[in-house]
């Protein structure tokens, strides 16, 4: 059984990933780490936890030695909004720590997944049912450091043979974590101050449509990425994934599907409205159909009635 080193497993993704992976592969086999360690995070649960700067590499690489992994996913990394806020630091996460990863992979001869980002395109890119291939040119560091690492993990696969993969995300909404610096966090906070507030003012204007999916998809989609044929992936790197696109009113409509007072109002926040325009109002995703069978279960209507149905639940609790 493979053994699986997740860096940032305290963030958005890794707190329900690892939790995913270790019901899959047993608990001794999932390896989490993040930089700050938060006793409540369930990525610490009862499997083994370090702590991890992934900006030095000498550690990295003693902790997936120690633990023998087959396998890394490489989540670490400064998101959005806040890498626009800090773009010296964003480069240094989220290269630095990605050349570690990789490096750290060639060193072991494991696999290596890592995601990127619709954030990766840009202004020029085509906006609707963007190509997997096309033209990249995005205006944000963080969508430089997305290009940047789709670039070299297929170069450590053609150069090192790394067994790198990764899928390039759209805005991933859940109801078990909080948002953590992204563009596209209004589709998450919304439901939560419908359930708490019956409204909610957007940052981002009404009529921006953007790529989302909701999390149990996501993680499937990493996992089915990960135990999929490497002699079916044409692109093994950076493969568009969807489930939906949607603007902030399609999203409160849903929402009064349950909640019949909720109110939407705008407030824009112009630096993450600059950057939501940037980015594709849709992306195909037939690549990632074609060569591993991606298959999104949630759409808008059914996503948002889990989301109610889990954050009612939770804030019903005493």
């Amino acid at each position: 059984m493979k053994t699986i080193l997740v860096t940032g497993a305290c963030g958005q993704i890794g707190s329900e990933l690892v939790t995913k992976l270790r019901s899959l592969y047993g608990e001794d086999h999932v390896v989490a780490t993040d930089i700050r360690v938060a006793v409540d995070n369930p990525a610490q649960g009862d499997g083994p936890y370090e702590t991890l700067d992934v900006t030095d590499g000498k550690q990295f690489l003693e902790i997936a030695k120690k633990y023998q992994v087959d396998a890394v996913i490489h989540l670490a990394a400064l998101l959005s909004a806040k890498a626009e806020a800090n773009p010296q630091r964003a480069w240094h996460l989220n290269m630095t720590g990605l050349v570690n990863g990789l490096e750290t992979a060639r060193e072991l001869q494991c696999q290596f997944f890592t995601p990127s980002s619709i954030a990766a395109f840009g202004p020029s890119t085509p906006q609707d049912q963007t190509p997997q291939d096309t033209i990249q040119r995005p205006n944000t560091i963080y969508g430089v450091t997305k290009v940047s690492g789709e670039l070299l993990c297929d170069y450590y696969y053609q150069r090192f043979n790394v067994d790198t993969r990764g899928v390039r995300f759209p805005g991933l909404i859940s109801y078990v974590t909080p948002p953590g610096g992204g563009t596209t966090d209004y589709a998450v906070e919304i439901y939560y101050h419908a359930v708490q507030h019956k409204k909610y003012t957007s940052y981002i204007a009404a009529g921006t449509k953007m790529d989302m999916m909701y999390m149990p998809d996501a993680l499937d989609a990493i996992v089915q990425l990960m135990e999929a044929d490497p002699t079916k992936l044409v692109h093994r790197n950076a493969f568009n994934i969807s489930a939906m696109s949607f603007a902030p009113e399609d999203v409160a409509a849903a929402i009064r599907a349950r909640i019949p007072e909720f109110l939407l109002t705008f407030d824009v926040d112009p630096i993450r409205q600059r950057i939501a325009e940037s980015w594709p109002n849709s992306i195909d995703s037939r690549c990632a159909v074609d060569e591993w069978g991606f298959r999104p279960r949630y759409d808008l209507e059914s996503m948002t009635k889990d989301m109610l149905d889990k954050l009612l639940a939770r804030h019903r609790m005493p």
